[in-house]
């Protein structure tokens, strides 16, 4: 017999080439074997590298302290936490949301899984833009899709209109968008979301079905330098948004977020139907009991924003004047720079060497860069920078000097110290 007990659809995701590179980064490199090691410089993930906020642990507190005997009974999508979250994204976007038309469940992860599932049947296309968010490709696999992937602008870091448009089939059904982006860190500004809805709309009547957007946006509540955040919601009518709280508090081990429809979506109501039956369906994916308690009083405060600018600023000044091509992130915890040299797996592991620790660009799919996390502490950015120089340095002296760099296209000008001088 040469059956394997394991599934064709679990062998897919499983054998999914981002996939396994990420898995075997995060579980068998150097960073794996020395990730818990007191003294490393970890810019890796989104973790925290901080006690929480105290407000953050009160309201979790205050909502495990039980009310009746009903209080960690079955819970599905609570009202008043749909109001509280409803109320929030509400003043965010100016767009009135009704607290029916969003959908609580375990995170952000599983409001994207949620979306894909609810609007696609298996066989269908969804188009997502390189550099990714790691799991897209894992999801749209596991739910019998077609994973159809294109590439941003490297310039810019905008959205590639022409390519999405290119991208577009009669079997497209989803355009997933993640705007602030991560890893690049751009905001997708208004005009660019207004021509994105005018091609999608165009490509739907073109195609003889509605193409749908799944917006994520976790990062929605964390932009700097006063930017003003513009959701395709306010644009698309079609759009189906997904949220984290993992990110606004910097806890992604408390697994709670949401799936919700802007009140423009037609026919919301029985789409809405059909996301109830499979927030059952997928394994009860509402978060728990306490979590949702304490909803209400998570919209009332973030994390410290100002303090996570005050690391971007000081790391866009330091490695732009050690010679560093970035641009500083509009919003996220993260600064997508431009490798010193053509090897970003190369480049990272011989940082790693030094126990500081970045993401090469090869886990996004966008060779010739490399991710750094805001989320490592004020300490970690101090100790790391002669690490960075060092290796910035060795990059020159290792390379002759009429050698060609082989970069991605489109050459990203170094920052120079005031990074409020760009445009």
């Amino acid at each position: 017999m040469t059956d394997s007990p394991a599934s064709r659809r679990a062998l897919e995701v499983a054998s999914i080439p981002s996939f396994r590179r990420i898995s075997e980064h995060l579980n068998h490199s150097t960073y794996a074997h020395r990730k818990h090691l007191p003294g490393i410089c970890d810019f890796t993930l989104g973790n925290p590298h901080q006690m929480p906020q105290e407000a953050y642990v009160d309201a979790l507190r205050d909502a495990l302290h039980p009310h009746d005997d009903q209080w960690f009974a079955y819970k599905t999508n609570e009202m008043d936490a749909r109001e509280a979250a409803a109320d929030s994204l509400s003043r965010l976007l100016d767009v009135r949301f009704e607290p029916e038309d969003l959908y609580l469940t375990t995170g952000g992860f599983t409001a994207i899984a949620l979306a894909l599932k609810a609007v696609t049947d298996p066989g269908d296309e969804v188009i997502y833009s390189l550099p990714p968010w790691f799991l897209y490709e894992p999801l749209a696999v596991e739910a019998g899709l077609v994973p159809v992937k294109v590439r941003i602008d490297l310039e810019t870091f905008d959205l590639d209109l022409a390519a999405i448009e290119a991208a577009i089939t009669e079997r497209t059904r989803v355009v997933i968008i993640n705007s602030p982006n991560n890893p690049t860190g751009r905001i997708y500004p208004p005009e660019l979301l207004r021509r994105l809805a005018t091609l999608l709309d165009d490509a739907s009547e073109r195609i003889g079905r509605r193409i749908y957007l799944v917006s994520d946006e976790p990062y929605n509540r964390i932009v700097f330098d006063g930017t003003r955040f513009h959701s395709p919601a306010e644009f698309y009518p079609y759009t189906l948004l997904a949220y984290s709280y993992g990110k606004t508090h910097l806890s992604p081990g408390e697994r709670i977020g949401y799936l919700a429809l802007p009140p423009s979506m037609p026919d919301r109501k029985e789409l809405g139907t059909a996301i109830e039956a499979m927030q059952l369906a997928m394994g009860w994916i509402y978060p728990n009991a306490v979590l949702q308690y304490a909803l209400p009083r998570l919209e009332t405060f973030t994390i410290d924003v100002g303090q996570l600018q005050q690391k971007r600023d000081r790391l866009v000044q330091e490695l732009g004047g050690m010679g560093y091509r970035l641009r500083p992130s509009e919003g996220t915890f993260y600064l997508f720079i431009q490798c010193p040299i053509h090897d970003d797996e190369a480049f990272t592991e011989a940082l790693g060497q030094e126990d500081v620790f970045v993401l090469p660009g090869a886990l996004f799919e966008t060779p010739g860069f490399f991710r750094i996390s805001l989320t490592a502490s004020e300490d970690m950015v101090e100790r790391s920078l002669p690490h960075f120089r060092a290796a910035i340095e060795r990059a020159g002296q290792d390379r002759p000097e009429d050698a060609e760099i082989k970069l991605p296209t489109g050459l990203i000008p170094i920052i120079p110290a005031n990074p409020r001088l760009l445009p």
